[in-house]
């Protein structure tokens, strides 16, 4: 940990379909994200990132949150939270206003994400997100900070991420019966991509692809912001239950070989290599005879890679369908980064890159200082995203004064202007 003080503390809570994790981290005086605590606990009220049981669901949080509490030595009150389900969409508003060449000023910029905030159309849906991305001067150039400049129009391309509004207030409901306060619900491809990609790759464009442990998230970057999401509601889980049913074993003892054993590239020697597996007494997963111990048997290594590249050809199939449907293919298509729990399958990134016919490669978090070694690697991706999107603190249009009240707050000196101009253009 860094002797340098701690100036802000943040605390990422990741509700999952297998674990929820919880991380605490605070920025020092040197301006760097130090990892104060971590906590994590099985995730038993989740199915396919919606919450099926609010008390077990609560119960994981406050257990992960209380074991980050202690490592950490403090308590903590505000919470962002991650969210995978809820059929994420992502779209981008454009919005544009008539400057006549005259020199931007933050009313200007106000006035415009004012009438930004009023032309998103949710249909239906809950906006998690609403953050003006680039600007636009006399519809060509993109800049991010227009104030001081000169055009004739000024433009803004806001990204808007949506949600289903139930799934979304379940795991709010859950987090604050934990007595938590949710400071934000962050989309977890949003915090995937601070995690992972560099500011570079975002600007080039790459598509970022989260295997989570029962859905993945396809989210696909361009000019420096999230332009396309795609939900498969299917991921390692899969692989470790088909695991379990061809051996007949529990869950655990598949997730174990799976973990230890599997690989998604078979070799010549998987037929001659032995392991170990423990099935069940009576056949039956599950059963009292099967709790109480069940017997000792051996299958070849290229069983259970057969079993493993099966699911994984049906996965990254959907994978690659998602893909084409957000555009991502000819030379749009250059690379695709892997994460999540399902990236840590052993070759999975060259057997993605034959599939994809794209480069490939495995998105790890940003090493931030004193993040523990089993937290630092792709399955925590989204956990120490919130974390960076904490500290960043993006705007968000819909926090902004209602319309009538960023217009009654312009400068005298842009009011003037404004009121010059129309009685140029009526007399």
């Amino acid at each position: 940990m860094s002797s340098s003080p701690i100036t802000k503390v943040y605390t990422a809570l990741d509700i999952g379909s297998s674990k929820v994790s919880a991380l605490i981290a605070g920025r020092n005086e040197e301006g760097n994200l130090v990892a104060l605590g971590t906590g994590q606990h099985a995730s038993e009220g989740v199915k396919r990132g919606y919450v099926t049981d609010v008390e077990r669901t609560e119960h994981a949080v406050r257990n992960a949150v209380e074991q980050a509490e202690r490592m950490a030595g403090i308590n903590v009150e505000q919470i962002w939270v991650g969210c995978t389900s809820g059929g994420l969409v992502s779209r981008i508003t454009t919005v544009e206003t008539e400057l006549h060449g005259e020199r931007i000023e933050q009313d200007d910029i106000d006035y415009l994400l004012g009438h930004g905030r009023d032309a998103i159309e949710p249909d239906g849906r809950m906006v998690l997100h609403a953050e003006p991305a680039l600007y636009t001067l006399d519809g060509q150039a993109k800049v991010k900070e227009p104030k001081g400049l000169h055009a004739d129009r000024l433009g803004v391309d806001i990204h808007v991420v949506l949600a289903d509004g139930a799934p979304v207030r379940n795991i709010d409901m859950c987090v604050r019966a934990a007595h938590l306060d949710v400071r934000a619900v962050v989309a977890a491809p949003i915090a995937c991509g601070l995690a992972c990609l560099s500011e570079e790759e975002r600007e080039l464009g790459v598509a970022l692809v989260e295997l989570g442990a029962a859905v993945t998230n396809i989210s696909l970057y361009a000019g420096g912001m999230l332009v396309g999401l795609h939900s498969i509601p299917y991921g390692a889980s899969d692989m470790t239950d088909a695991i379990a049913s061809a051996f007949g074993i529990r869950r655990n003892e598949a997730e174990r070989l799976k973990c230890f054993y599997g690989s998604a590239i078979a070799s010549p020697a998987d037929h001659r290599e032995m392991i170990p597996i423990k099935r069940s007494v009576d056949g039956i997963v599950g059963s009292k005879q099967d709790e109480e111990g069940g017997s000792d048997d051996r299958i070849a290594r290229a069983e259970l890679v057969s079993v493993i590249v099966q699911q994984l050809d049906y996965l990254l199939s959907e994978v690659s369908t998602g893909l084409k449907q957000l555009g991502f293919a000819g030379p749009r298509g250059k690379m695709v980064v892997l994460t999540g729990g399902g990236a840590e399958l052993k070759g999975i990134a060259d057997y993605a890159q034959g599939v994809f016919g794209q480069t490939v490669r495995i998105g790890a978090p940003i090493k931030m200082q004193g993040l523990p070694e089993a937290h630092s690697g792709p399955a925590f991706s989204t956990l120490a995203g919130l974390v960076r999107y904490a500290d960043q603190n993006p705007r968000d249009i819909r926090l902004m004064l209602p319309q009538k009240q960023v217009v009654h707050g312009y400068s005298g000196l842009a009011a003037f202007r404004r009121l010059w101009q129309t009685l140029k253009e009526e007399y």
